[in-house]
């Protein structure tokens, strides 16, 4: 006998709404709400907003809280700010990626992570295992609805009168009200756009999530949100990576790798070696039009393998596109490669947005 699988707390208004869903690693995930095009436009010219239940968010506390997160973690968090939120890789010794996620910084001695992995605490005991700190996930108690598209500041803002202009890109802030529901609000996303994310107590999420309706957010699942993702050269845990087989430089990760003096983490000098020459880069392919190769699909160049193909997908702006991971002498831009018989073209990692204009607008 298995167990039943999780579903959302907002599971029941999303299937009300139309909702298709499917289960992923024994978590019920929204697929679409029977119009993914439609969904995906509006992330890229209105609002849309997604249910991201399931990610797991830790409460980190204690006078040790700041060492043992830095010990596995690549990005510098002797710098960071309070309420400020920084993204990066969580490696082993030798430098492999087993998550990313981010860290938010409460106050001293006190911060949330979200992260892919549900055994985030293990991996933090595993390399501080004499850290005076406490770790509870509290991910049935955080729901998060994640608002993205170029109108949601101006549609939240509608909501509330907290200043959404005054909060800035990967910044935070806590009991902001929105439709009267007091919420966690974080500038940070997962579309290539401007957004936001927002956690309310879980008794009152279908309550939000039903007023953003009414003002205009479009509920999305997955597959819009998958297409955005691709465009914005953004990585996906069990799609782009599996734990302990690539590094940090492999997935495009290079500005969430610090080597500051300041801080110390397992993997360090491992990846201070490769760090002027990476062998892998995370590229987008410009795919021929026709039946789109699958995840997992070698890429060729002269008839030799030079790189895997991750996510495929066929973007209504672009046309068939797909994240690729790709040998260095292989990756530069506007060279013609092979995948699946097809020919192909390496494009830049966000093929949507390169230097990452419209998030930070």
């Amino acid at each position: 006998m298995t167990d039943a699988p999780i579903h959302s707390v907002l599971f029941d208004v999303q299937e009300r709404q139309g909702g298709t869903f499917d289960d992923f690693g024994g978590w019920i995930w929204t697929l679409d709400f029977g119009d993914v095009l439609g969904e995906y436009e509006s992330l890229r010219s209105g609002a849309g907003m997604w249910d991201v239940y399931a990610l797991n968010k830790w409460h980190v506390t204690g006078p040790d809280a700041q060492a043992a997160l830095q010990r596995g973690f690549t990005n510098n968090l002797a710098t960071q700010q309070v309420g400020q939120v920084r993204y990066g890789a969580f490696v082993n010794d030798s430098g492999l990626l087993m998550d990313e996620g981010t860290i938010y910084k409460r106050s001293e001695g006190s911060y949330f992570a979200f992260t892919n992995t549900e055994t985030f605490d293990a991996f933090v005991r595993e390399h501080s295992p004499n850290a005076d700190v406490t770790m509870i996930n509290r991910l049935p108690e955080m729901p998060l609805v994640s608002v993205q598209g170029p109108r949601s500041r101006e549609i939240l803002q509608s909501l509330s009168d907290f200043d959404f202009s005054s909060l800035r890109y990967f910044k935070f802030t806590e009991f902001v009200t929105i439709a009267g529901i007091e919420v966690f609000i974080s500038r940070t996303g997962f579309s290539g756009e401007l957004g936001y994310e927002l956690v309310p107590a879980r008794a009152e999420a279908e309550q939000l999530w039903l007023a953003l309706a009414d003002a205009g957010v479009k509920p999305v699942g997955f597959n819009a949100i998958d297409i955005a993702r691709i465009e914005a050269g953004l990585i996906v845990f069990e799609f782009e990576y599996e734990p302990g087989q690539l590094t940090p430089f492999d997935l495009g990760m290079d500005r969430m790798v610090s080597f500051a003096p300041e801080i110390d983490y397992v993997g360090k000098d491992a990846l201070h070696k490769i760090a002027s020459e990476p062998p892998r880069r995370l590229k987008t392919l410009r795919l021929e039009a026709g039946e789109l190769p699958d995840g997992g699909s070698e890429v060729t160049k002269g008839g030799q393998v030079v790189g895997t193909l991750t996510s495929p997908t066929n973007s209504p702006r672009f046309g068939p596109i797909a994240l690729a991971i790709m040998e260095t002498a292989s990756a530069d831009n506007d060279t013609v490669v092979n995948v699946g018989g097809s020919t192909a073209t390496v494009a830049d990692l966000s093929i949507f947005d390169p230097t990452k204009v419209k998030p930070r607008a």
